[in-house]
């Protein structure tokens, strides 16, 4: 069964996070704007997340992190791109090692050939 989900542009999250802040509810907001109040807290928490950005200034004591949430945010963030390091230095090893087989391949065809 084919599950329809509607796509929005940055411009519209940011200005729909915005009218929540400025409303002080965020069902109110989604009400206003015929969207899920769980789409709109989705992108309130991306803000959060730092995934979504709102422009400068937009950080209220309420809505910025605390310094355990950057924390865990930045221990994810660290640990995401340590394995994508790994996955790279994988990557590169197999290619050198297919390089060197190409390598030595290729030498071992011009000498028989000569």
């Amino acid at each position: 069964m084919a599950h329809n989900q509607r796509s929005y542009d940055p411009e519209y999250k940011v200005q729909a996070v915005k009218l929540a802040q400025e409303m002080g509810s965020c069902k109110k907001a989604a009400d206003e704007l015929g969207i899920s109040p769980n789409t709109l807290h989705g992108w309130i928490y991306a803000v959060r997340d730092g995934r979504l950005d709102i422009g400068a200034g937009a950080h209220t004591p309420d809505n910025a992190l605390t310094l355990n949430e950057e924390l865990i945010m930045l221990r994810k963030k660290v640990k995401e791109q340590e394995k994508e390091i790994n996955r790279i230095k994988k990557e590169n090893a197999f290619l050198e090692e297919a390089s060197a087989f190409f390598a030595a391949s290729r030498l071992k065809s011009q000498k028989t050939s000569e």
